[in-house]
């Protein structure tokens, strides 16, 4: 577990272990901040070290919230953090259109499928369609449009009669080339005042939120507000 003074766990409890069984005193500050560890580890397991100093470090920080001013505007943090980042897409999709001139492709949607069919090599339709986030009927237009400009094509799935497969062609692939680059571009343009540190942070922090909501958000369909409200809020089916 340890050996000398060297630590050789990540387990915050076993450190504390290690500190009192060599006497080691006025360790008030230190314990504080094992208890925060201990806490960090149980809701984010897996998490490193690194995620957590991060994560202290933030929470620490004394920031006085900005509310945005004006009638009718948020102001619990849920609607003001909901505001930034809708305000922070709507920009990115405004730029998104200066990005992605002269590639061959129109919007960002149209790159998140041709992209995504890229990733899932060779999916079904409705996988691709699904994953890009999606709605079925839009993304089967977009998918057509794709086709037609020849940068993509699909063929029967073996094991489904009824489903067709996407590959992305060559032509489809120069394509991606050129919008990644553009895209990833963009990414920098819009965050490049912010420290990779707060970047890291904020992917941290919001990425639990995308990733519960990837998987549950087909589910979701047809479900009146109210529904889905008490589902998230209160756990009732």
């Amino acid at each position: 577990m340890y050996n000398g003074n060297v630590v050789k766990t990540k387990n915050p409890k076993y450190f504390f272990y290690y500190c009192y069984e060599n006497k080691i005193y006025g360790m008030n500050k230190a314990v504080e901040l094992i208890t925060e560890w201990g806490a960090y580890d149980e809701q984010h397991p897996g998490s490193s070290i690194e995620e957590f100093c991060r994560h202290y470090l933030a929470g620490k920080q004394t920031r006085k919230p900005v509310s945005p001013e004006g009638k009718f505007l948020p102001v619990n943090s849920d609607g003001i953090l909901m505001r930034v980042i809708g305000r922070i897409f709507k920009l990115h999709t405004i730029y998104t259109v200066a990005a992605l001139e002269g590639t061959g492709i129109n919007t960002i949607d149209e790159y998140s499928l041709l992209n995504t069919v890229a990733q899932l090599k060779e999916p079904r339709k409705t996988e691709a369609i699904y994953a890009a986030l999606q709605e079925l009927s839009t993304g089967t237009d977009k998918l057509n449009r794709l086709k037609k400009l020849g940068y993509l094509t699909e063929y029967d799935d073996k094991e489904d009669k009824r489903s067709k497969r996407l590959k992305v062609t060559p032509k489809g692939e120069k394509v991606l080339i050129q919008c990644r680059k553009r895209v990833s571009q963009l990414a920098e343009l819009m965050f490049h005042d912010m420290t990779d540190d707060d970047r890291k942070l904020c992917i941290q922090l919001l990425k639990g939120v995308e990733t519960k909501f990837t998987g549950i958000w087909q589910s979701h369909k047809g479900k009146d507000f109210e529904e889905i409200y008490a589902e998230i809020i209160t756990g009732k089916d």
